[in-house]
């Protein structure tokens, strides 16, 4: 019977939690030193995929919000770990879609972000606003001509590199790579590379520790957003590239049904957490969920 009410009623519940540990810390520890600081939930349904950033000395991370009704997520922001502290994500991006995934890292003195757009059928490079943290400014398309979800964008050994999947393609991984930002991004000359579902979707900042580079990722095996894979990068040119699994981190109560998203400050850890919960109206979102998804548009 509890399965069979989960089936029908049960929806997930996302929500953020903070750790003190570092990068190197969590490689050499192979996983958490102790337990996730879940932050107090907020009223939105989906409070997923955070990416914390430092700027001038203020903690800010930014989120993928979904709330029950509103069928498309949108980009937010909070300071200190607070949803108090909420405000919406605005600039100039197409219109009408859902928005995810806001990766963020910084180059120089200026903070850039690669949000998920795959209903626009790119992936676009955006600016911070120098003064207005919660305003974006898009500087170009990187990607065209297909629904690209969870791209991770990272400079390693003297280039960008671009880790990206395709909607669908769940055994596939993409790279590309450029000498600067305002280059032409070129396909890796292995693409599209076979992975394995644990291997394929990102789940965070690519983060480098003693020199060698580490890409989390979804372990979709047993359910989408399950747990986070931690794999250490042996080998990255422009014409070859090989992966290795190092670690794996698990859902941590009470979010105990997934984790799939990491993000790292100085001295800490983001991650985001999943739980289920009932409420007699779920079907009903589902069927309009799946009405209005059918109006989306499609690339392939």
């Amino acid at each position: 019977m509890n399965k069979v009410i989960d089936r029908y009623f049960g929806a997930d519940k996302w929500n953020i939690g903070v750790l003190r540990q570092s990068a190197e810390d969590l490689v050499l520890k192979k996983g958490f030193n102790r337990k996730v600081m879940w932050l107090k939930e907020d009223h939105a349904d989906y409070s997923a995929d955070p990416f914390v950033v430092d700027i001038d000395s203020n903690l800010y991370v930014y989120y993928e919000e979904l709330n029950f009704w509103k069928i498309k997520g949108k980009i937010s922001q909070i300071s200190n770990f607070d949803f108090n502290t909420k405000q919406e994500v605005t600039g100039f991006f197409p219109a009408d879609i859902h928005f995810s995934y806001p990766y963020i890292f910084q180059e120089k003195d200026s903070f850039y972000c690669v949000p998920e757009t795959a209903d626009a059928g790119e992936v676009s490079l955006y600016q911070l606003h120098h003064e207005h943290s919660s305003v974006l400014i898009k500087k170009r398309i990187l990607l065209s001509g297909a629904r690209y979800v969870d791209s991770s964008m990272i400079r390693y050994q003297g280039k960008y590199w671009l880790f990206t999947n395709i909607d669908g393609a769940l055994n596939a991984l993409y790279i590309y790579y450029s000498d600067d930002l305002d280059g032409e991004f070129i396909p890796h000359s292995m693409n599209p590379i076979p992975v394995s579902l644990k291997n394929c979707r990102g789940a965070g900042k690519l983060f480098i520790v003693d020199e060698v580079l580490y890409r989390p990722t979804q372990n979709l095996e047993l359910r989408y957003g399950g747990s986070i894979m931690i794999n250490r990068i042996e080998k990255l040119t422009t014409d070859d590239f090989k992966s290795e699994e190092d670690f794996e981190l698990f859902p941590e109560a009470p979010y105990l049904q997934g984790m799939h998203n990491i993000s790292f400050g100085k001295d800490f850890i983001v991650v985001d957490g999943k739980r289920r919960r009932h409420s007699p109206i779920t079907p009903v979102h589902r069927l309009l969920k799946k009405i209005f998804y059918k109006r989306s548009p499609s690339f392939h």
